[in-house]
């Protein structure tokens, strides 16, 4: 196997969505900060209401997928199609923004901890039109793969784990996406194949980790979008405290990505369309 390196470190920067929300934003600080096929990563928590009561009231989205990953915390979803979903502890919403959608994301807690990861996932010109769809996943709908020194909850995706190929709660799709989160006891690690095909990240929230290879073990930074090399497979290990850490990746689009928003299509002509469609009120038709 050829052992995935770190290629760039991209750290979360604090910022603010929604109604005030405070997050970390790595991937999609800036509109050319991104990991083809994924357009933003975001992190967010805090165990002080004020970060977050007011949510995410109803705003729209066209031409991508969302993936919500609550960690600790209660959010409602809502859209304009009546869909409703109650996420909580380790659930998950995978939401297609397609032609186009208008959702809502409130917390439903007064206190305690709020904490989870959205992510941003392209979708190729071909089905950016196609018809919104929502998924509510629950926990115990992801497979917890135990393996000698931890435990990965694989949200999507295929990943072979001790030589047992093991499917995601989401599986297919044009880029065919890898959401695991990996939990490592202390001073464990784990080896695992990666398509070369996919490009990938890891993203350290809890505890110290390090990508281990042969030449040079590279330090996780926390919180930070660590953008991996080519190869077929990567080795992390835990620290003294363990670690907790999301392996992301998927199949590379290619295809030119203009941004305004909450709006991701491959032209300008295509976002101003989209203006007129949402001031006219057919984003949705």
């Amino acid at each position: 196997m050829t052992e995935r390196t770190l290629r760039q470190v991209i750290p979360g920067t604090e910022t603010s969505d929604g109604a005030g929300v405070r997050i970390k934003r790595s991937l999609g600080q800036q509109q050319n900060v991104r990991l083809d096929p994924f357009l933003m990563l975001d992190e967010f928590g805090s165990d002080q209401p004020q970060d977050y009561m007011a949510g995410f009231p109803s705003h729209p989205h066209r031409g991508f997928e969302t993936v919500t990953y609550m960690i600790e915390g209660h959010m409602l979803h809502e859209d304009h199609l009546g869909n409703r979903g109650n996420l909580k502890n380790g659930g998950v919403q995978w939401m297609t923004a397609g032609r186009g959608i208008v959702h809502s994301e409130m917390p439903q807690q007064e206190s305690g901890q709020m904490r989870g990861f959205q992510l941003w996932l392209n979708l190729p010109a071909a089905e950016k039109m196609k018809p919104a769809g929502y998924r509510d996943i629950q926990p115990d709908e992801i497979p917890a793969i135990t393996f000698d020194g931890g435990v990965i909850k694989l949200v999507a995706g295929e990943l072979t784990v001790d030589g047992q190929i093991h499917q995601g709660a989401v599986t297919g799709g044009s880029t065919r996406p890898l959401y695991a989160d990996i939990h490592l006891e202390p001073g464990k690690e784990t080896l695992l194949p990666i398509d070369p095909e996919l490009e990938g990240l890891l993203y350290l929230y809890a505890g110290e980790a390090t990508l281990i290879s042969a030449t040079d073990p590279q330090p996780l930074k926390r919180s930070a979008a660590s953008i991996l090399s080519e190869g077929d497979s990567i080795r992390v290990g835990a620290g003294k405290n363990g670690a907790r850490v999301l392996l992301i990746a998927g199949k590379p689009i290619g295809e030119p990505v203009v941004q305004y928003g909450p709006f991701v299509m491959n032209s300008r002509e295509e976002i101003e369309q989209t203006l007129r469609d949402y001031r006219d009120g057919r984003l949705t038709a």
